[in-house]
């Protein structure tokens, strides 16, 4: 089980939104995670790669920088079934490419501009979500 943390919670949220109206502010694009890495690869479709990678960077260096900020270590539970991660992983791609837009962009963005697609997406991210937890809690065992 985890600790409830509402102020965290809300302080971690407001950055969230911040940042993602910022990026629409200086950029005019939506903060989808697996949108703003997917274009890191080539092809390139634009001169957005010093942008695209600041925010990944800034991504990966914030656990970082709150661990020095704090002296706390960030803790982060990862199953050691590698198996498992990697189709996770394919599956969770596939999905963000099937559904045009991740959690981030869908849940957070999307939702924030009342698009439909999104309300749907997001409905079905928090119902996979739900089942997920239930099978792994309740039928699998954990």
């Amino acid at each position: 089980m985890t600790d409830f943390t509402p102020l965290a919670s809300l302080l971690g949220g407001m950055m969230i939104g911040l940042s993602a109206v910022l990026l629409m502010l200086w950029e005019g694009r939506i903060a989808g995670i697996s949108g703003i890495a997917g274009r890191l690869l080539p092809p390139y479709r634009d001169n957005a790669f010093v942008s695209r990678f600041a925010f990944v960077l800034g991504l990966v260096a914030a656990p970082l920088l709150y661990a020095l900020a704090t002296g706390d270590a960030v803790q982060q539970t990862v199953s050691s079934n590698l198996p498992l991660m990697a189709v996770a992983g394919l599956v969770v791609g596939f999905g963000s490419v099937w559904g045009n837009g991740c959690t981030s962009g869908h849940g957070v963005c999307g939702l924030s501009r009342l698009s439909t697609r999104s309300f749907v997406a997001t409905g079905i991210f928090m119902a996979a979500a739900i089942v997920t937890v239930f099978v792994t809690r309740h039928v699998i065992g954990g």
